[in-house]
């Protein structure tokens, strides 16, 4: 009997304790909050990508090749 009160009351406890996280995700500053950071990941990943492909740029226009040089001197 008392297991099965203490589970029950662990049950409402804990739906007690969640039920406000399931309202948060409908009020329009939880809403507001993910969409500013989806924004921000966006731009900073278009940043990471911007810089990876400056990076591949740099590296196709360089032209020394240290495996040419170690044969150059071998």
């Amino acid at each position: 009997m008392f297991k099965s009160i203490g589970f029950a009351s662990a049950l409402v406890l804990s739906s007690l304790l969640v039920a406000p996280f399931a309202m948060a995700e409908e009020s329009p500053a939880f809403v507001a909050r993910n969409e500013a950071i989806h924004t921000n990941f966006e731009q900073h990943e278009e940043a990471l990508a911007a810089k990876a492909k400056a990076y591949d740029n740099t590296q196709q226009a360089s032209t020394y090749n240290p495996q040419m040089e170690n044969a150059k001197h071998t």
